[in-house]
């Protein structure tokens, strides 16, 4: 017996119909695109009109068509980054090196739970590190070197136990590096042309912002 027609109609209205994480995601990312200067087009297959973002360029998804890669690295984008990033929740790779990004880093990027790898570097990125970037427990990359960031490194970045590679160097932050938790191991090259960031920190003898009034 064949189906009845309003069943077939509404099964075909389902596969139309955007998943919300999809949409939400898909809506976030058309954000970022909205903020670029993008004159090599590179983000052309950006298109919101699809049912989620995973069949876009330098987007990967997992099995659930949750975004879990932008691959932006090297591709002549200018502009800024924007908050809507943060509800990527299941993103472990935002990676945006190598363009003319500039503006600040958004402290919703600290909602990233699932980030694994930040890379910034080379850009035009101003203001301070957030401090939200400490709620990134599964962080294992920052690499923001290159920029024109201020301020002192947030102490909460010694709480992310995963951090294997930190690099700060070219910028202009002050203050004292730290020397504890994945700090230990953090060669000093990667801190190096911060010409107001002092040495390694003497716990209790030096204030961790000195330098930076």
């Amino acid at each position: 017996m064949a189906a009845p027609i309003w069943l077939w109609a509404f099964s075909v209205a389902l596969t139309l119909v955007p998943s919300v994480f999809g949409n939400s995601e898909g809506d976030a990312l058309y954000t970022l695109r909205k903020s670029l200067t993008d004159p090599d087009n590179i983000l052309q297959s950006w298109d919101p009109n699809l049912v989620n973002p995973c069949t876009w360029f330098h987007i990967t998804c997992n099995q659930n068509n949750r975004v879990t890669r932008v691959d932006l690295g090297n591709s002549n984008l200018s502009g800024h980054l924007v908050p809507e990033l943060g509800k990527l929740e299941h993103l472990q790779y935002l990676e945006l090196y190598k363009n003319d990004i500039q503006g600040t880093i958004p402290t919703e990027l600290g909602n990233l739970k699932s980030l694994i790898s930040l890379d910034l570097y080379n850009n035009n990125i101003s203001g301070t590190i957030p401090p939200s970037l400490g709620k990134l427990k599964s962080l294992v990359f920052l690499r923001l070197n290159d920029n024109k960031l201020t301020g002192p490194i947030p102490r909460e970045l010694v709480g992310i136990s995963s951090l294997k590679v930190v690099d700060v160097s070219n910028n202009d932050l002050c203050g004292t590096i730290p020397t504890s938790g994945p700090f230990e191991h953090i060669p000093l090259n990667n801190f190096e042309k911060n010409p107001r960031l002092e040495g390694p920190e003497l716990l209790g003898l030096a204030s961790y912002d000195t330098n930076c009034s």
